[in-house]
């Protein structure tokens, strides 16, 4: 399968090139992607320059930082368009270990339409998290399923392997959201369409470096989107 790594960035400087190097690593074989939004701390200079050094990283530079939806958006679009099997979305920040990616490829390439690095289901794990925020993101996917009834037991994750043709069926240039709940949606229209799902086992760290990028904004789009699923206002 031809593999494309999709990394969206914004002020990751201190993160983009361990998060490059280790995913090379990993998958040797696989391309990187990282779709910067217009990081003014130089991020996507620094990925240019570690491309230049190992080979296969390609850096897409928009403009403006414009959403974590739009951002896969894009990488996914290059990725069809120069023709990838699969395409797998992860966070820059190492809070996903990129020496999991091979389970994640290997769910697909056994069958899976999706296969999602989940926190949730046996062997997966969160251990540098506090028990509120434990309790806060299960209380998220409790409140996704309860609407939609996605039967994901971490719907909200963001590391994930798509193949080429799931992103096709799910129509993907029409998936509207763009913080956090692009995932939901995500999940929401490929539960809906009936192709097969797998949740991998993975270990989720805190970010290596950094800030968390949720904001107020991102927050009330996650809240309301599973609603607006449900009645088909999106």
């Amino acid at each position: 399968m031809q593999t494309l790594i999709v990394l969206p960035t914004y002020q990751e400087a201190d993160n983009v090139a361990n998060v490059l190097r280790r995913v090379r690593a990993s998958v040797p074989a696989a391309t990187v992607l990282v779709v910067d939004d217009g990081s003014p701390d130089g991020t996507a200079d620094l990925a240019a320059a570690v491309g230049d050094e190992l080979g296969s990283i390609e850096v897409l530079r928009r403009k403006a930082k414009a959403g974590l939806g739009g951002a896969y958006r894009a990488g996914f679009g290059w990725g069809m368009e120069h023709g990838y099997d699969v395409m797998v979305e992860m966070d820059a920040d190492l809070s996903h270990d990129p020496s999991q990616l091979p389970d994640l490829l290997r769910a697909v390439d056994q069958g899976a339409d999706l296969a999602i690095g989940s926190r949730y289901v046996t062997g997966g794990r969160i251990p540098s998290w506090s028990w509120h925020r434990k309790a806060l993101s299960a209380w998220a996917n409790f409140y996704v399923n309860a609407i939609l009834r996605l039967k994901v037991k971490d719907a909200t994750a963001g590391f994930k392997a798509w193949r080429a043709d799931t992103l096709r069926a799910i129509d993907l240039p029409s998936i509207r959201s763009n913080g956090y709940s692009f995932q939901v949606e995500m999940n929401y229209r490929t539960v809906k369409r009936g192709l097969p799902i797998l949740e991998v086992p993975i270990v989720f760290e805190e970010r290596a470096e950094g800030a968390s990028k949720m904001t107020l904004s991102v927050q009330l789009e996650s809240a309301i989107t599973p609603w607006k699923l449900l009645f088909g206002r999106m």
